[in-house]
């Protein structure tokens, strides 16, 4: 069925307008962000189709830009639109974890951590700048792309956690594998750091790899000194 063929009030875009986003289904957000359909289906019909093939919302925000654009009666006004729109939610999402954040297990720093890093296709090194109640201050990115133990050095972690004055810190990465075990050389690259942390008398209070399979912490592990 075509939008012109809907009511007035059952058309998405004046739907959204008169009763508010929460009031729209997912497919009816979605055809708002694509405006039109296609000769054969209404933009309303080729969003349900789409959110149906792809396993809903979750599926359709892990689509590249180059599927994106494939899809038919996609171009890149809509496809620019569509990713503008998830890569928004994503922030949003991201920025209300940190507000206060307490990072006070593995499980905190995953739900941190994901929204914002689980589509990277490298691998991405940082850690989290803690206060004396395991509360953020600074989340910083020390690496992307191909890491190895040796190429992470303690000063690049402890300069930045001693001007934020932090009373511990929290390293992670990324495994774009999707498995989240830590290698060998991440279980050296973590001692080297936490026999460090201890001259400066800053904790390193875990070490988390985080994957589309999940994360692991190799404190839990038994796999930091």
């Amino acid at each position: 069925m075509r939008v012109r063929e809907l009511s007035r009030e059952e058309r998405p875009r004046e739907k959204l307008l008169a009763w508010g986003p929460a009031a729209c289904s997912t497919a009816e957000l979605l055809a708002v962000l694509l405006r039109t359909g296609t000769r054969q289906h209404g933009v309303l019909e080729l969003a349900q189709n789409w959110l149906a093939e792809v396993g809903g919302l979750p599926g359709l925000s892990r689509l590249s830009p180059e599927t994106i654009l494939k899809r038919k009666g996609v171009g890149k006004a809509k496809a620019a639109t569509l990713l503008a729109a998830l890569e928004l939610s994503r922030r949003l999402a991201a920025e209300e974890l940190r507000l206060g954040a307490v990072l006070d297990s593995p499980e905190a720093v995953f739900r941190l951590l994901a929204p914002a890093y689980l589509r990277e296709r490298t691998e991405v090194f940082g850690f989290l700048s803690l206060d004396v109640r395991h509360r953020l201050i600074r989340e910083h990115v020390l690496h992307r792309g191909v890491r190895d133990g040796a190429s992470v050095e303690p000063s690049e972690v402890f300069y930045h956690a001693i001007l934020d004055n932090a009373h511990g810190v929290v390293l992670w990465h990324t495994h774009p594998s999707g498995d989240p075990r830590p290698s060998p050389d991440d279980v050296a690259l973590t001692r080297t750091l936490v026999e460090a942390g201890k001259v400066l008398r800053i904790a390193v209070v875990d070490h988390v790899v985080v994957a589309a399979g999940g994360f692991v912490s190799l404190r839990q592990q038994g796999l930091m000194p």
